[in-house]
């Protein structure tokens, strides 16, 4: 089998490094990104699948399987906790800071052939972090109920597979975390094998009919009424009337016990709604499953990038039909002053950690087609200045303008005031953390919670002068209706 680091090369790097990644690169024509995840999915680990649809005919060149087991960061409230091996180490800080630094103990080799995202920390970043940097937790009114489960939780991937879309290989990477050279060198080829093993013996993937069954919402509970999210839409314009804010986005959660794999719930979601962010985190208790059309923050070589996405329209059923309705957005005034107020908001958290004079906007308000709708989008860049980190960085963007509002900070106030229960990760972050300094971050929506039985996914609306309280809370079922969707075909599916 051959690596990209001999054993010589190994122990020398080892005076300089504790952390180098050790790979080897095979042909996988035969497989996909899910059928890998699922033979590789343990109950020993946790496991986490990254793909990406960049249109909906055009999928993203690389998918990731990661999957960790030795070392995990979680957060609740004040209190962090580093689960490493058997060894559970715990303190007082605000999260983005102690896991800051965990991430600076690593001293990484950075092989440049591992593109993006070379290994490092992957799992979620929940909205309700952001009472730790901004002045809002005295604008609660009770105290807030919420999922039971942590602020924050990332995995250090042990092992990361990359699977190229284009070439059809995958490059199979275990981080080696040195202890002893010599041994940690053997049990990591070890290691590698025995992947390559499971990827030939694992059970096969099974077929799923298809079906277009709609989500029946006598099934689904809410954590309000549809009159109380009419009367927050109602304060919202009050605020907005008043000078406080230009935009509140308010939002309610979904339950309904299920009566499926997850795993075809993803895999129903993936096929309705493919995205550019689609994951599942299969974490012990919880499950996360989403189809993100959205970045929060991304970073590659320095360059930080949002892409406000404001300003939607279904498609049409043919080409020339969907060149009418993008016609028709793009003269839409209410929706053109949204996306311009998002980009400013953009523009803003960007230029708070970037290079003075960086900060530009590229393709300013262009189309693009997405599964089953059009939408409005920029891309923001900037050049990252050298004394802010890459945490500072994700600090600024979350919460997103699309999920908050803007001014951001008075429309998180008024979300804390009005709405029942915590967010937990709706509205807050999914992604990674490479040790490359590298990041990608979706927004957590149109995403899925599972404890159990249980299913959770949140939804809101975007709160204006001229809104129609009856139409926003439309907008917030349809905005849950691509999850909604998918539970029920999965539910009504049959593996073959």
């Amino acid at each position: 089998m051959k690596v990209n680091i001999t054993k010589d090369d190994f122990l020398s790097l080892c005076k300089d490094y504790n952390t180098i990644p050790l790979y080897t690169e095979i042909l996988a024509d035969s497989e996909t990104p899910f059928s890998i995840f699922y033979k590789l999915k343990d109950e020993e680990s946790q496991n986490v699948l990254l793909e990406s649809a960049e249109t909906k005919e055009n999928w993203g060149r690389y998918s990731f399987i990661c999957k960790g087991k030795n070392l995990r960061f979680y957060q609740k409230d004040d209190t962090y906790f580093i689960k490493d091996g058997d060894t559970i180490t715990k303190g007082t800080s605000k999260p983005l800071e102690a896991l800051e630094n965990l991430y600076k103990s690593f001293k990484f080799y950075n092989d440049k052939t591992l593109g993006t995202f070379c290994g490092g920390f992957v799992g979620y970043i929940s909205y309700d972090i952001v009472k730790h940097y901004h002045p809002i937790e005295k604008y609660k009114k009770t105290q807030k109920p919420g999922l039971d489960i942590p602020d924050v939780d990332m995995i250090f991937t042990d092992f990361l597979i990359v699977f190229d879309n284009l070439k059809a290989t995958i490059k199979i990477i275990k981080l080696i975390r040195v202890r002893n050279p010599e041994e940690d060198y053997e049990k990591a080829l070890k290691d590698i094998e025995d992947i390559i093993i499971k990827l030939k013996n694992n059970k096969d993937v099974s077929f799923l009919d298809i079906n277009n069954k709609e989500p029946d919402l006598k099934e689904w509970s809410s954590n309000m009424t549809k009159e109380e999210f009419i009367n927050i839409v109602n304060i919202c314009k009050n605020y907005i009337e008043n000078g406080d804010v230009i935009q509140v986005v308010p939002s309610q959660r979904f339950h309904k016990k299920i009566h499926t794999n997850p795993l075809n719930i993803y895999r129903a979601l993936r096929y309705l709604n493919p995205s550019p962010y689609m994951y599942f985190l299969d974490f012990d208790n919880v499950k996360i499953i989403g189809s993100s059309p959205e970045t929060l923050v991304k970073i590659q070589d320095d360059t930080v990038e949002i892409r406000p996405i404001a300003g939607t329209i279904k498609r049409g059923k043919t080409q020339e039909e969907d060149e009418e309705l993008a016609k028709k957005l793009l003269s839409d005034e209410k929706e053109i002053a949204e996306h311009v107020m998002l980009v400013d908001l953009a523009r803003n958290d960007i230029g708070a950690i970037a290079e003075p004079g960086s900060v530009y906007v590229d393709n300013m308000m262009h189309i693009e087609k997405f599964s089953h709708v059009i939408h409005i989008v920029s891309n923001v860049y900037g050049k990252k200045a050298k004394q802010h980190s890459i945490f500072e960085v994700i600090k600024h963007a979350l919460p997103a303008g699309t999920l908050s509002g803007a001014p951001k900070v008075r429309a998180m106030q008024i979300i804390e005031e009005l709405e029942p229960t915590k967010r937990n990760i709706y509205g807050g972050a999914v992604g990674y953390i490479s040790l490359n300094q590298n990041i990608d971050f979706a927004i957590a929506i149109r995403t899925a919670t599972i404890l159990g039985n249980d299913l959770y996914v949140q939804a809101g609306a975007g709160i204006v002068a001229d809104s129609i309280p009856e139409k926003e809370y439309l907008e917030s079922l349809s905005k849950a209706s691509s999850v909604m969707k998918a539970v029920s075909v999965a539910e009504a599916s049959r593996e073959l």
